[in-house]
């Protein structure tokens, strides 16, 4: 267990897997430990049900204590689960939304993968809210089968999730995991914090959370408390607790001695508890639980990744591995990430802005949003080395990474290829007038302009002071070539390497000739004469 205070240079460390040549490794082994867990506590929320049905009472403690109950089929448990969710149709939509002061609505399509994920998690949550006696109704809608009652709620995409208080919708902005679900609705219905009163209730409390912030209050009055309530309610992912009792903290928070007020947040991983001093303000509170509420090392999934994009902290690293390097990796990473603390596939969008989608190999990399820099571990991915790349990101004296393809062989070419490695060489510090075409795999006009270009360098054949050449920008890049359009042709004056020049691709082969004519005899008056003498007759018929 560690105690840790709160710094604005905190690092967030998530771990990705990368899953290129075997998709389904680590998301199986993590999907069977949730479902595992997920069926277990749906099995114990509906013996609830089944007491009810067999005729036996039962008392409801203030956290609701669930009894175990012989085990069930998972079909079986996740069907009862469900008939907590109402059906919505074109009949009943308007009725349960105006009858009903709260209702949250999952807007599904049949087809859906992720709607398919989200319906069991959705059930569970209903399960949960069920049991706290909330005044929530969980309501689902198959979009397609009822396209115009689905519009009527305002359903445009799917899964799509919207809570009705009192016949307004307000769109779901919370986690996708059921316990998430329910934190979420409870907050935005006037629920924003669990009250505690004895040691017993907080026990039974911590059979069910893992991940919580506790407040420690004389009386629950006055501004800390106001604050600290302010700070619950604008906050969608973290369950508040709050207690006059030092023994109940104790249980809650153990690892020191609050004294009041006191404000702490819990969590399931090496770090674990983690106190905010001084004074309390919401804003104060809610940049804290920004700060901290990431574990040290964050494995990325579908359902987290949103979370992770849309943090504050603009300085991130990311690790890449396959599963048993990652199992190497993680506790050396969860040290070094204290000391900075202060589906599809989700790599490969982070790996191809590095050129590095088809590596097999362990990446480590980082970005800092505020310079939009990216950066890349080119050593081995040691404890030290990796240690030393944070501390780099962290001083602002990495050198930001550039993709770039292997240097080709040129000899002999008429057009020659650019690649990142050589753009200095080749473009920036030549000698030489240079035209170069800017293209992509995925271009459809690159292809016209290819041609062009190659008939260009045939009709210019033997000027020595010019050059044809192109790069390919979904493979290389360089700080000095910002280009948004493809394709794109720039001549770069041999006396003014920064001015590049922008020729229209949509000109014709004359045109474009004659373009280049013109800039060469803008750069050298006297090359009038030489152009004429050089430029292969041949080709100037196919001009």
């Amino acid at each position: 267990m560690y105690e840790s205070k709160s710094t604005s240079k905190s690092l967030i460390l998530p771990i990705i897997l990368l899953l290129l040549l075997s998709p389904f490794a680590f998301k199986t082994v993590l999907s069977e430990n949730e479902e595992t867990e997920d069926f277990e506590d749906i099995q114990e929320l509906i013996a609830i049900d089944d007491e009810q049905e067999v005729g036996e009472n039962s008392q409801q403690t203030t956290n609701h204590e669930f009894n175990n109950f012989g085990k069930k089929s998972e079909a079986e448990v996740l069907s009862k689960a469900q008939r907590v969710v109402i059906e919505l149709n074109n009949d009943n939509t308007k009725r349960v939304i105006e009858e009903n002061e709260y209702v949250m609505v999952l807007g599904y399509a049949p087809w859906c993968v992720r709607s398919a994920e989200l319906m069991p998690r959705f059930a569970e949550a209903a399960n949960v809210l069920k049991g706290f006696e909330s005044g929530i109704l969980m309501a689902k809608i198959d979009s397609e089968r009822y396209p115009k009652a689905a519009t009527s709620l305002g359903i445009k995409g799917f899964p799509t999730l919207l809570l009705f208080v009192n016949g307004s919708s307000q769109p779901y902005t919370g986690g996708f995991s059921s316990e998430e679900m329910v934190i979420w609705a409870r907050k935005k219905t006037g629920e924003p914090v669990i009250r505690i009163n004895s040691v017993a209730e907080a026990n039974e409390f911590l059979k069910q959370q893992d991940k919580y912030a506790v407040g420690l209050f004389d009386k629950f009055e006055g501004p800390d408390y106001g604050e600290f309530v302010k700070a619950a309610a604008a906050d969608n992912e973290i369950q508040f607790v709050e207690t006059s009792s030092i023994e109940v903290a104790k249980v809650l928070y153990p690892v020191a001695k609050p004294t009041k007020p006191f404000f702490g947040l819990v969590k399931s991983e090496p770090e674990h508890y983690t106190s905010l001093d001084g004074n309390f303000t919401s804003d104060r509170i809610l940049h804290f639980l920004e700060n901290n509420k990431f574990p040290l090392v964050t494995i990325m999934t579908e359902l987290n990744s949103a979370k992770v994009y849309a943090s504050t902290n603009k300085r991130q690293v990311y690790v890449f591995a396959e599963a048993d390097d990652l199992k190497k990796l993680l506790e050396p990473l969860q040290e070094i990430a204290k000391k900075f603390k202060s589906e599809d596939n989700l790599a490969k969008p982070f790996l191809t802005l590095f050129g590095l989608e088809e590596s097999e190999e362990t990446a480590v990399i980082a970005f800092d949003y505020k310079f939009n820099s990216k950066y890349l571990l080119e050593s081995d991915p040691t404890s030290r080395n990796i240690e030393d790349f944070c501390l780099g990101l962290l001083q602002g004296t990495l050198t930001p990474y550039y993709k770039s393809q292997p240097i080709p062989e040129n000899k002999n070419a008429s057009v020659l290829t650019v690649v990142g490695k050589t753009f200095d060489e080749l473009v920036l510090s030549s000698p030489t007038n240079i035209l170069l075409e800017v293209h992509t795999p995925w271009c459809i006009t690159c292809e016209t302009t290819s041609k062009q270009v190659e008939k260009l360098a045939k009709h210019f054949k033997g000027l020595d002071n010019l050059v044809f050449a192109r790069i390919d920008a979904s493979t290389n890049e360089h700080p000095k070539l910002q280009v948004e359009d493809y394709p794109t042709l720039l001549f770069y004056p041999a006396n003014d390497k920064s001015n590049p020049i922008n020729l229209p691709t949509k000109s014709s082969l004359k045109d474009l000739a004659a373009l280049i004519n013109k800039n060469l005899k803008t750069q050298d008056p006297l090359a009038k004469d030489e152009l004429l003498k050089t430029q292969d007759p041949l080709a100037k018929d196919e001009l």
